[in-house]
């Protein structure tokens, strides 16, 4: 009873002192340690370096943004449990940029969402289980795994490659990414060649080269995070493998070439939810450039702090629009009601009934010196 008493106490507190400093509080969940450190790093600072802008040039309507950083290691029920912790908050007026396809269907099954009614901008998975059915919390900015693995397979096919496996995680996230290729290949009237998974939490793909090898495709699409994936291109590689390999996007392809070896990792495609950020031929990457620059000199250019740096672009302006006192309602209705929100050269759209924001979709390759090639 005292632990309870303290723990509301000191929310109680919390909130006081952040309407009497003008804060806007939004809570992030994010995978700081365990397989998905690296990504979860790069999350935190494309959010962090829009957000430090914002405070320096006034806030939202005069008001700071602070934001909450959790650690959930990309464990299910610590993503549940620290976001129940988040929602109890009263001053959290919006959620934003976690991870973890089957970490966000937890919440999603829990109605936690639902209960805590505050908005999800920018969850860092394409997963079609937040997509369909219809749940109005979630704001996605990127496009779903069904429509990388269409664009993927769209491009293998036209190349004359029909002999395609599939390498998944075996939880949501894979699950996911392994339905979005078979449905691909079912609509071309052709069938996987192979499949195979690896556990969660986990590089062991020792099981998953063999079966896929054995099968001799011509493309293997990767439904994998960083070191799994990079294990996969290593072993196979290293036993003999020739086919094509591919991952869906939630790779940092730097990391995949320090894990697997530029000689494994070379050739790698890797879709793309979102604008090149290596080249500033739009404004909105010219921006994310500058700020990267500014507030965060040492870290280099990334897709996934890209990606996150749009996705704060977005909460800011749902958050501007929301008015002076926003609640967790109107930033809902804010966000809603951004039919067609241009970031700079690339837009993103939702309505009462459209919380996919985007369908973009494009193949990146890692080339000879392990740079990013459109």
């Amino acid at each position: 009873m005292r632990t309870a008493l303290r723990g509301w106490f000191g929310a109680a507190l919390f909130a006081l002192a952040a309407s009497a400093q003008g804060q806007l509080v939004i809570g992030q969940v994010a995978p700081l340690s365990g397989v998905l450190a690296s990504t979860g790093k790069q999350m935190v600072v494309g959010g962090d370096i829009y957000f430090k802008h914002v405070n320096a040039t006034g806030g939202v309507h005069g008001q700071q943004i602070k934001v909450l950083v959790v650690d959930d290691a990309y464990k299910v029920d610590e993503t549940v449990r620290l976001t129940r912790e988040m929602l109890v908050r009263n001053e959290v007026v919006a959620l934003y940029g976690f991870a973890g396809t089957a970490n966000i269907t937890k919440l999603l099954q829990d109605e936690i969402l639902e209960q805590g009614g505050a908005a999800l901008v920018a969850p860092y998975t394409g997963g079609e289980s937040l997509r369909n059915p219809f749940n109005p919390w979630i704001f996605h900015v990127r496009a779903g795994y069904a429509d990388e693995a269409e664009h993927m397979v769209q491009q293998l096919t036209t190349l004359g490659m029909n002999r395609i496996a599939v390498m998944y995680q075996d939880d949501g996230f894979g699950k996911a990414g392994l339905a979005g290729v078979e449905a691909a290949l079912t609509r071309r009237k052709m069938k996987l060649a192979a499949s195979a998974g690896y556990e969660r939490n986990t590089d062991k793909v020792d099981a998953a080269v063999k079966t896929i090898k054995a099968a001799d495709p011509q493309a293997i699409i990767m439904v994998a995070i960083n070191r799994p994936a990079a294990a996969f291109a290593k072993q196979y590689r290293e036993a003999g493998g020739g086919g094509q390999l591919l991952n869906i996007s939630v790779v940092d392809p730097a990391e995949i070439v320090k894990l697997a070896g530029l000689k494994n990792a070379h050739g790698l495609g890797v879709s793309q939810v979102v604008p090149y950020p290596f080249m500033a031929n739009i404004p909105v990457v010219r921006e994310y450039q500058e700020l990267l620059k500014k507030y965060a000199p040492n870290e280099q250019i990334n897709y996934t702090s890209f990606e996150q740096f749009l996705g704060a672009k977005v909460l800011v302006e749902g958050l501007k629009r929301a008015g002076p006192k926003p609640t967790r309602a109107k930033v809902v209705k804010a966000l809603e009601g951004m039919e067609r929100f241009d970031l700079g050269g690339w837009s993103v759209g939702y309505s009462p009934t459209v919380r996919a924001g985007s369908k973009f979709v494009e193949v990146t390759v890692i080339g000879a010196s392990g740079k990013l090639l459109r």
